[in-house]
């Protein structure tokens, strides 16, 4: 990452711009293929199923992709339930796992047909009255593994609300034979960013021991967490040692079973991060006493990540890569604070270049808002060497439209 793109996909950033314009966000479909054949060919030994989580990037025609390479989809809103449905997945291939949502969404989920997964024990004592075992449903368990990255996107620990807690699984239990509810699935998710394998092996251990009191168990969710690489040099997962490690683990369980459990995976941003690129303008160069800004035509309300999380994008001068480096900190246009990186080396910028932002697949356009009153920008994919624009950029008769008009 450490040399500006010229082409994303063996298409030009010249041409893709005179196509969308900026700011827009530009994805590869050949970065995400290949994403996904690594984690099928690591895990071909088992039975496995790798659930997109789609809150990473839910542009149709992403989850038309996705659907084209054989993934599943893991959903978190019935929004999403039904995006997933418009881009063809049928409800077997969706996974429901909401948070603190009413029981009316939970029912339509239902009735729509897709699986089911809940985190709190209330909810799942009312969802054994409304059903018992007429509708499978699969239980979230918080394991208490603190995995690493930021403590915002950590969800496995003691004080996080999502699942239900390993210590209260005794009460589980008896919710579960009270009411006669079909278990179907144990699911945990510990967060993004896992490095170690053993954190995985842990939780296996933890959900293997579980999965005895429910005979009818037929999956097992580990969520998923895979760290990308943001920085030059930065380290990620390794898929294969994990996939090595933990296939071990599960020939050894299922050969225990009478019938044999799958293993689901839920994978987002490890499989649109980094084919995703966020192109930006830029509208002024301005030295102060201190430091030297490039500021450009997008702001926290197209990428709030680094404001966020603190996450780190690396950024390129696709326009001049072959220019002097020069120390720029990076900022946006928005009347707030709203700095991509701070004193980072970049070939010199000049006012109208094109700036590139990697590794902006998850988590951009999805969290993008109307801050200021800006528009939100295109998206643009680029298939079998084509740039194809999937999302116009929004107008403001658009951000308008859902406003109602009173007389004062």
């Amino acid at each position: 990452m450490s040399t500006a793109p010229s082409l994303i996909g063996g298409v030009s950033i010249d041409e893709i711009c005179r196509l969308a314009g900026t700011p827009t966000y530009v994805y590869d479909a050949a970065v995400i293929a290949s994403n996904v054949q690594r984690l099928k060919s690591a895990f071909r030994t088992i039975p496995v199923r790798f659930m997109y989580a789609c809150k990473a990037l839910t542009n149709t025609a992403i989850l038309r992709l996705m659907h084209s390479l054989g993934t599943g989809l893991d959903t978190v809103s019935i929004e999403e339930v039904h995006r997933g449905l418009h881009a063809g997945f049928t409800p077997s291939q969706i996974l429901f796992t909401p948070n603190m949502i009413s029981f009316e969404e939970i029912k339509q989920a239902v009735a729509l047909g897709v699986h089911i997964n809940i985190d709190t024990i209330s909810v799942l004592e009312r969802f054994g009255h409304e059903y018992g075992n007429s509708v499978p449903v699969c239980i979230r368990i918080n394991p208490h593994i603190m995995a690493g990255g930021n403590e915002r996107i950590s969800t496995g620990h003691i004080d996080s609300k999502f699942g239900i807690s390993i210590h209260q699984m005794r009460h589980v239990l008896r919710v579960a034979q009270s009411q006669n509810m079909h278990i179907n699935g144990l699911h945990m998710h510990t967060g993004s960013d896992i490095l170690d394998a053993d954190v995985f092996l842990q939780g296996a251990e933890m959900l293997f021991e579980i999965a005895s009191d429910f005979p009818a168990l037929e999956f097992v969710d580990f969520g998923s967490g895979f760290k990308v690489a943001y920085k030059p040099d930065d380290i990620s997962t390794d898929i294969e040692d994990l996939a090595a490690k933990l296939s071990e683990r599960v020939h050894a369980f299922n050969a225990t079973r009478f019938a044999p459990i799958e293993i689901w995976f839920e994978p987002g941003k490890f499989l649109v991060s980094e084919a995703g690129t966020l192109l930006a303008r830029v509208n002024v160069v301005k030295q102060t006493t201190a430091t030297v800004f490039a500021g450009v035509d997008t702001g926290l309300n197209h990428l709030i990540r680094p404001m966020l999380y603190n996450a780190y994008h690396h950024i390129s001068n696709a326009s001049n890569p072959m220019g002097t480096p020069r120390v720029y900190t990076v900022v946006g246009y928005i009347c707030e604070t709203d700095t991509f990186g701070w004193d980072r080396k970049i070939t010199e910028i000049r006012e109208g270049d094109v700036l590139a932002f990697s590794n902006a697949g998850a988590y951009g356009i999805t969290m993008a808002s109307n801050y200021n009153s800006r528009l939100r920008p295109a998206e643009v994919l680029i298939h079998n060497g084509k740039a194809s624009l999937i999302r116009r950029r929004e107008t403001l008769i658009d951000i308008l439209a859902t406003e109602v008009e009173i007389e004062l």
